[in-house]
């Protein structure tokens, strides 16, 4: 799989969207989604969430780091699923400013750990006979 970058479009939609849907699968394939609120795009080809209350995500993504983020809000033009490789960082550089942007956005959240997702897969997911093509 290849790094994509997200077109100017996407990168809008992605910053009008306020909470996301990110969907992750132990290596069994035992599905798991939760809802997060702490995502930042770094750059057209980089996503960071905020880990603050998240279990099963954190144990799916360790033994299969394949992730799968939805971006769509009311109001906001198009649908997107975002699919890319994440990694789990509790340290360092990264992770203490993920800390820092949690902090500056909601401050009584404490950030556990910083979820890392290299963009690799764009699709459409609105209804009608788009639905599911990949876009990147």
């Amino acid at each position: 799989m290849y790094m994509v970058k997200l077109t100017p479009e996407m990168i809008e939609a992605f910053k009008a969207t306020r909470y996301f849907a990110l969907a992750t699968a132990s290596k069994g394939g035992d599905p798991n989604v939760v809802p997060v609120g702490m995502v930042f795009l770094m750059d057209p080809e980089t996503v960071w969430i905020g880990n603050q209350f998240m279990h099963q995500t954190v144990k799916n993504v360790k033994e299969n780091p394949r992730a799968a983020l939805l971006v769509w809000t009311p109001g906001v033009p198009g649908c997107i699923k975002v699919k890319g490789d994440a990694k789990i960082i509790d340290s360092g550089p990264d992770y203490e400013k993920m800390r820092e942007m949690v902090t500056e956005k909601k401050p009584t959240l404490v950030c556990k750990a910083l979820l890392a997702m290299k963009i690799t897969d764009v699709y459409d997911c609105r209804s009608g006979t788009e639905a599911g093509k990949q876009l990147l």
